[in-house]
């Protein structure tokens, strides 16, 4: 009995693979949510500044003011331009330039004498994430050319070894030494991805089976609804397995060249336990709808809380206690918690094993109750 019934979810799984194949626009949709957007989603949109558009008005032409012009540079800033003081309001409302930095008269005989010298920063925060980063970036460089002269020493050394000072803050960066946001939202539009796709996937499988009439074909065969449910969780959560594996071996670290500290193997083992939870919530979506725009409509309302409220948009600690209590029983959110752990800190299973087990414990709990939903629909439909 258990021989056969592995057996017909197994020629149930092959079939879904079939009809699959022949579904043009989900297999450009696969390909597509797990290449070129990855791509997108790490090259085209950065936190990092890059090429910034800078303009200085010296009015002091002091060693200091000149030392300060000549540490804006490339990639983070474009050369800076030498411009009048009375130029500077023409400039910024031509948009000319993002940051126009006024260094007054006698600057560096204030720095010296410790008169509390004042340079004046001019922002377009037109573009508000560069406005914002450019500032941090223009504040650390003015500090350490400034502590530099003052020290004679380079700004890094003198960060370190100012004995004079009670405390003093050193900054290091962990795993991503150079703050590099390609390297997190890379691997982040990959979980979004698996979640995404795991959920169409197994939802439109059930959809077609309607739409085609191919569901009353298998009501009239020895076959229960598990088996049909398990042989659209099995098939439509290999191709995701695969697709996740070939963008993260090929797209992340090869074609972005992000390096991924942990094991795959692992964070493969934790993608296949989440997928019973996608796949099983697509099935109950499905379960939920007669036609693809009603199953899109309910998926828009479903994946984007998800997504956004998983902490791989905005940390869950920076969110409502009460919302945070609430993502907690999503599988989501352990999910992204166990693969940030895996892919970026190096995490093994002593670590991650309190977060596989939510996981399967709420997947399993909800992968029952799909498919009691499921069977519900098919003994409707006989």
């Amino acid at each position: 009995m258990l021989g056969r019934r592995i057996s017909n979810i197994y020629r149930l799984g092959i079939k879904e693979l079939f009809s699959l194949k022949r579904d043009v626009v989900l297999i450009i949709l696969i390909f597509w949510a797990f290449t070129f957007a990855i791509y997108n989603a790490a090259t085209g949109f950065s936190h990092d500044l890059k090429n910034g558009s800078i303009a200085i008005a010296d009015l002091d032409g002091s060693a200091l003011s000149l030392r300060i012009s000549d540490a804006f540079l490339a990639p983070f800033f474009q050369e800076p331009v030498q411009i009048q003081e009375r130029d500077i309001d023409d400039a910024m409302d031509s948009g000319a330039f993002t940051f126009v930095l006024v260094i007054p008269p006698d600057f560096e005989k204030d720095v010296v004498a410790g008169h509390g010298a004042q340079v004046q920063l001019n922002i377009d925060a037109t573009a508000m994430m560069q406005a914002g980063i450019g500032q941090g970036y223009i504040s650390n460089i003015i500090a350490q050319e400034v502590t530099t002269w003052l020290g004679g020493k380079s700004a890094y050394a003198a960060q370190n070894a100012d004995q004079n000072t009670a405390a003093q803050i050193v900054t290091r960066y962990a795993y991503n030494q150079n703050a590099t946001s390609s390297w997190f939202t890379s691997t982040m539009e990959i979980i979004n991805a698996i979640t995404m796709l795991s959920i169409i996937l197994s939802g439109a499988a059930l959809i077609r089976e309607r739409e085609h009439g191919t569901i009353e074909h298998l009501l009239v065969m020895p076959l229960d609804p598990f088996e049909i449910m398990m042989a659209k969780v099995w098939a439509n959560g290999l191709v995701i397995l695969i697709a996740s594996m070939f963008s993260l071996i090929f797209v992340v670290e090869l074609i972005l060249g992000v390096p991924v500290i942990g094991s795959k193997l692992l964070f493969m083992a934790g993608v296949t336990l989440y997928l019973f939870f996608a796949t099983a919530l697509g099935i109950f979506l499905a379960t939920l709808t007669r036609s693809m725009p009603q199953f899109g409509l309910l998926f828009i309302l479903v994946v984007l809380p998800l997504r956004m409220l998983s902490g791989g948009s905005t940390p869950v600690e920076s969110m409502p206690e009460t919302l945070q209590t609430i993502m907690q029983f999503a599988p989501s959110t352990h999910f992204v918690t166990y693969a940030e752990a895996i892919l970026f800190r190096g995490a093994g299973m002593d670590v991650v094993w309190p977060e596989f087990l939510l996981v399967f414990v709420i997947a399993l709990g909800f992968f029952a109750f799909s498919a009691m939903r499921f069977r519900k629909s098919i003994a409707q439909m006989r």
